[in-house]
């Protein structure tokens, strides 16, 4: 959708969990020589001034990244996430000004030999993205579509992947489109890893969305789910959000275990929610 922008979220508990999940991710696919294509559907800018106008009108960070920041009890793994944010507002930085995007965290991790394509409808976003990243060795920014971008992007050559598919959900629409990219990417690309990011709200379509893409992987999948905020007194609001990896690194499920409960602590609103962990081994 054209008129969202996540610069009004940048920071926030969801972007907490989806870019812990993905860092893991990648830093396992990391582990093999050979190359691999990641692929970002909705990419967003790049990056986020959390001093800019969007940013601060709810600052949303504020029950996210900034909780975190600064602080020397992390766990290891939330220890490692909060690094790559610190990298990006210059290590010397005391102060949280800038929150990376899913296409800086990828950056920040992807080697020589592997290969970023990201995809933004938004003009002013994606301007900003291709100035950001689009110089750098390869790297490829697309202004079309992210659902069709299994058409032109899997299988990759490498016949190594990782999809991340966030988009705006602020159409419901987004929720069966997620489920008919998946299906045609699955049918592709088997052997890919795709990760499905999802806000936890008051909608039918949303809660429907695991069961609907746990029949879509044959091969094995993780889903989790952090809820720290109570919906408002008449059921809106984000309460939390969740991951849902179809073929998932097999050290996923034992790294996430170990940092939910911790996160869900640390990060919870109210005095409820919790988090949830499942997975189907291959």
């Amino acid at each position: 959708m054209l008129a969202y922008r996540h610069a009004f979220h940048a920071g926030n508990h969801g972007d907490v969990l989806k870019h812990l999940t993905l860092m893991l991710v990648l830093r396992h696919m990391a582990l093999k020589d050979k190359g691999f294509r990641f692929v970002d559907t909705h990419a967003g800018a790049g990056g986020y001034s959390l001093q800019s106008t969007y940013a601060l009108k709810k600052a949303e960070h504020a029950n996210g990244i900034s909780k975190l920041w600064g602080r020397d009890d992390l766990p290891q793994f939330v220890a490692d996430y909060v690094a790559l944010v610190r990298a990006f507002n210059g290590k010397k930085k005391a102060v949280l000004e800038q929150y990376p995007g899913s296409p800086a965290i990828a950056q920040a991790l992807l080697r020589t030999q592997d290969q970023l394509r990201l995809f933004e409808l938004h003009p002013t976003d994606h301007r900003v993205l291709q100035s950001y990243l689009g110089h750098e060795k390869g790297a490829e920014i697309f202004m079309t579509d992210g659902f069709e971008s299994p058409k032109s992007q899997l299988p990759p050559s490498t016949r190594r992947a990782v999809v991340l598919i966030d988009p705006s959900y602020e159409v419901e629409r987004d929720y069966a489109r997620v489920v008919g990219m998946l299906r045609e990417a699955v049918l592709r690309f088997s052997e890919g890893t795709y990760i499905v990011w999802y806000p936890q709200v008051g909608r039918l379509a949303a809660v429907e969305l695991p069961k609907k893409l746990q029949n879509l992987s044959p091969k094995g999948w993780l889903h989790a789910r952090l809820t720290v905020q109570k919906p408002d007194a008449r059921g809106f609001g984000m309460a939390g959000s969740g991951v849902f990896v179809i073929n998932p690194p097999h050290t996923l499920h034992a790294q996430l275990a170990e940092v939910l409960p911790w996160l869900h602590q640390e990060l919870k609103q109210f005095d409820g929610g919790g988090w949830l962990l499942d997975q189907r081994a291959a």
